[in-house]
Parts: C-alpha cells; sequence; structure tokens
C-alpha cells in the first residue's frame, strides 16, 4: 500500500503511513493501532486544539445561521430546534477531519515533545 495525502488520510480516515481505513474506531475516537501496518495511533497526542478550533467555527455558524432564519422568516420557536442536530453533526465531522489532519502532520513531521538539551 502507499501512504495516503493529507486530504485523503483526512476525509477517509486513513493510516498515515500504509493507507488502510483503520484510523478510528469510533465516530471521533482513534483505533488503537493500525492492524495491517502496526502503527501506533495512541502514541500521538494530538490534544484539545481540533475541539477548541471547531467549537469557534460550528458556532460562529449555527449562531449566524439561526439569526438569518429568524430574522428573515420568523419561523415559530420550535423550528430553531433543527439546530442541535446541525451542530452535533458538525462538531463530530469536524473533529474527524481535524483530528485526522493533526495525526496525519505528526506523524509525517515526526512531531514531538520539545527538549531542552544542555
Amino acid at each position: 500500500m502507499t501512504a495516503p495525502t493529507l486530504a485523503g488520510a483526512s476525509l477517509k480516515g486513513l493510516c498515515p503511513r500504509c493507507g488502510a481505513r483503520t484510523l478510528f474506531r469510533s465516530p471521533s475516537s482513534f483505533a488503537d493501532k493500525c492492524p495491517d501496518c502496526g502503527l501506533e495511533f495512541l502514541s500521538y497526542d494530538v490534544g484539545d486544539g481540533p475541539a477548541a478550533f471547531l467549537i469557534l467555527i460550528v458556532g460562529a455558524i449555527v449562531a449566524v445561521s439561526a439569526i438569518v432564519i429568524d430574522l428573515r422568516f420568523g419561523p415559530p420557536w420550535w423550528v430553531h430546534l433543527v439546530w442541535l442536530p446541525v451542530a452535533v453533526v458538525l462538531t463530530v465531522g469536524g473533529l474527524r477531519i481535524g483530528k485526522a489532519a493533526l495525526l496525519y502532520q505528526a506523524y509525517r513531521h515526526w512531531a514531538g515533545e520539545g527538549r531542552i538539551v544542555k
């Protein structure tokens, strides 16, 4: 197998080493390791960066959309309940893409904890 591109790995959840579709075990959590090539996914810490950044983006999209819909059409209050599943889908989908992209970049650039050499 060949190594995937950043877009392929992020959008499809591919292993950054071998390209197998084994990166995730659930909608937003990594598998322990790739069964095809043995790459340990849990050794790469992507942190909370994708979640924090995504909350700002999804929050802005949902808030602006809700305000525009309310001002333009004036629907009943219960119509705005649609924003809850929209926010969940955008968040989970974005987390998959963001986490996969950061893991891919960490693997490709041998990212690790910094150390001061004395």
